[in-house]
């Protein structure tokens, strides 16, 4: 019998259990292990709230996580209630699935400013995170610069553009739905060091910036390049670029909040006293291979809020060699040494869709066999009581459904649920 155990219960820990029994069928048994008391890490924290029908990806790993040879264990952190050389004792090989769920920082002077917030932050806010239900987001403020050229600058743009009306159907975080139906915020800059060609921006979230009730995006005309040049780009691109061109001819309708594109702007400080109060860029170019380069003239951006979504880090874990240039864990195609793999975001960074972990599973369950893990492991038998002598309270999978139930019962009318956003209510909800 092959026992594994994989640190992180996200789309790379589910889509790997699922890749595990595919090569290994009844041969194989894997604990999930991870820190929260809840499972699907960035399906519930990470993607947006209104964005229901990517969550429901959710119901692929719940079919995984309720087959026999497969085990959640929630609410216990590998590192500290026990440690990686620990599970490496136990079982025949481990598994680091934690995703990238830290920011990674701007680099500039400034950002240690009260005001200024990684996108992980401000998404786990909206979410209702545990680590983040306490942040008092500075959204009194009339404009917000939110740095970044991709799908996470889209999502964040349009939560604080929203109406009260527009998050029915969302799971929001009631906290985070009363505080932006407070709001003052009419002006939102979208900072993109490079332009219109160059973005990170699909279709779909591109087309949703201009559907909002109350918020219209703006483009400058002259920050788009010719429009036969369009023709070169990937389709899903010239999709994308094409909804920039809808917005650049809009330019002239007014909304309660206006949402501009700041193409060819790089950010170099953040000043304030004693809080964001501005965002310095320096206007860009690109050079022949296509790279940002400063022309040396800066611009002024107002602000009281700056939200960076420039990417994400893995978390560093004891016991685990890390890359801190790249933000993961250091690694070779997966192997990080003998009996020990990382998949999806933790070994190749914050890259690809959801989907993307999928491949990256199967691939880990295929270097797994062909190191063909030998010998005799207690697995499962020997973390229990580990467990047990610690007094370490676990939560198992019918545990997360009795959480699941009880949030959904306590949803507000037209969400699918209202999520605890502390570690004690969601085991109180256990044994009400």
């Amino acid at each position: 019998m092959l026992h594994v155990a994989i640190i992180g219960s996200g789309p790379a820990g589910y889509y790997t259990a699922e890749a595990l029994q595919k090569q290994f069928g009844d041969e194989v048994r894997i604990d999930v292990i991870d820190r929260l008391p809840t499972p699907f890490g960035l399906i519930r924290a990470g993607v947006a709230p209104d964005h229901q029908s990517i969550k429901a990806v959710s119901r692929r790993y719940e079919t995984t996580a309720l087959t026999d040879n497969v085990r959640f264990i929630g609410n216990i952190d590998i590192g500290s209630s026990v440690t990686v050389a620990e599970l490496l004792d136990l079982y025949h090989a481990v598994v680091v699935a934690t995703g990238a769920p830290g920011d990674r920082k701007l680099g500039i002077p400034g950002e240690e400013l009260p005001g200024v917030i990684g996108s992980a932050t401000l998404v786990g806010w909206y979410n209702g995170h545990p680590a983040f239900a306490h942040l008092d987001p500075p959204l009194l403020t009339d404009s917000v610069a939110v740095i970044g050229a991709g799908n996470v600058a889209l999502d964040v743009t349009r939560v604080l553009a929203k109406t009260r009306d527009e998050f029915e159907g969302s799971d929001i975080a009631r906290h985070a739905l009363a505080a932006l139906s407070l709001s003052g915020v009419k002006h939102i800059h979208i900072v993109s060091r490079r332009g219109p060609h160059q973005i990170q921006m699909t279709p779909k979230e591109l087309g949703e910036l201009g559907e909002l009730q109350r918020a219209v995006p703006h483009v400058r005309s002259e920050d788009l390049p010719p429009e036969e040049a369009d023709a070169g780009l990937e389709p899903g691109v010239r999709k994308s670029v094409t909804h920039l061109r809808q917005f650049a001819r809009t330019n002239g309708r007014d909304a309660e909040i206006d949402i501009r594109f700041d193409f060819y702007m790089r950010p170099v400080r953040i000043e304030g006293e004693g809080r964001v109060e501005r965002l310095i860029v320096e206007r860009t170019r690109l050079d022949e291979n296509g790279n940002a380069v400063g022309t040396g003239e800066e611009i002024v951006i107002p602000c009281g809020m700056v939200v960076s979504c420039i990417g994400y880090r893995t978390h560093p874990i004891p016991g685990i060699p890390y890359d801190d240039r790249l933000g993961r864990f250091t690694n070779e195609e997966g192997r990080i040494a003998p009996g020990l793999y990382c998949v999806g975001w933790a070994r190749r960074g914050p890259t690809g869709t959801i989907g993307t972990n999928r491949p990256d599973g199967f691939a880990i369950a295929e270097l797994i066999a062909a190191d063909a893990p030998s010998g005799t492991r207690e697995g499962r038998p020997g973390l229990d009581r580990l467990i047990a002598t610690r007094g370490l309270k676990v939560v198992t999978f019918q545990d997360w459904k009795k959480i699941d139930a009880a949030e959904i019962a306590r949803a507000r009318d037209g969400s699918p649920r209202e999520k605890f956003t502390s570690i004690d209510e969601m085991l109180s909800a256990i044994n009400p």
